[in-house]
């Protein structure tokens, strides 16, 4: 597993190391593992000739919105897990089914949609679809059933209001599943490319990832640059993963369970 893991870890190696290589250097033969000339140029580059920094900002917006809808989320799954009200079943199902459709199929009346209501071409309308995500929702339903009900009552009869019970005693017991539900909520946001290259007309509302694809567009024989872009895009997600990665694993176990 560790060699498997090694091999795996090639191709990443490789581009982290040839973000800080001159142009030249990427393209020799024999090529070079470590960078005999290292450079931060294409950093730089980034940053000054293209838009990196308008596109990181607006990545940053993507992502602590979908964080609100994180917080949303979870109330939608607390509400399935723990309240009776008629036709939860039926609507948690209906919820359920919204998974079995591909999201490419709901694109486009999704985007007439925001088109009657003039949001098309706007932050909001990159926003909106995605603060209610099915998945989220189901996970958070299915780790809210193994809190015992006796305990929200007794904090009930203890004079503790809807919102006091989640926010202080529901969500502290959800760190596992809100800690799972961060990262991949995280990693989707920044990850965010279709939608927004559909929705935005304007690159000064482009994500990372879109301006990703344009660099490869642009400077196709620069790969130095195309190595910065996609070392600059992976590091984060490593990191949050890193640090985080027991919470996943614990967070997807207690899922499952009922």
């Amino acid at each position: 597993m560790v060699l498997g893991g090694l091999l795996l870890c090639i191709p990443f190696i490789w581009m982290f190391l040839s973000a800080f290589k001159p142009e030249s250097e990427v393209l020799q033969f024999p090529p070079t593992i470590l960078p005999e000339n290292p450079t931060i140029d294409n950093f730089v580059q980034l940053f000054t000739t293209l838009k990196f920094g308008v596109y990181l900002k607006n990545t940053i917006i993507v992502v602590l919105a979908s964080f609100v809808g994180l917080l949303f989320n979870a109330m939608a799954g607390y509400g399935f897990a723990k309240y009776s009200f008629k036709g939860r079943e039926k609507l948690f199902f209906l919820v359920l089914s919204t998974m079995m459709i591909p999201a490419q199929v709901t694109m486009i009346p999704v985007y007439v949609l925001l088109n009657k209501m003039g949001l098309t071409n706007t932050m909001l309308g990159i926003i909106l679809p995605t603060l209610a995500v099915a998945f989220s929702i189901f996970l958070f339903r299915q780790f809210m059933t193994t809190i015992p009900n006796d305990l929200i009552e007794a904090a009930r009869l203890d004079g503790a209001g809807e919102f006091f019970i989640f926010f202080r005693l529901i969500i502290p017991i959800a760190k596992p599943i809100f800690a799972v539900q961060g990262i991949l909520t995280f990693i989707a946001g920044w990850n965010s490319f279709l939608w927004p290259l559909i929705i935005a007309s304007d690159d000064d509302l482009y994500t990372l990832s879109v301006g990703l694809s344009l660099l490869q567009g642009q400077y196709s024989g620069n790969f130095a640059l195309q190595m910065a872009g996609a070392a600059f895009m992976v590091i984060p997600i490593v990191i949050i993963f890193f640090f985080f990665q027991k919470y996943i694993v614990e967070g997807f176990t207690m899922s499952g369970l009922k």
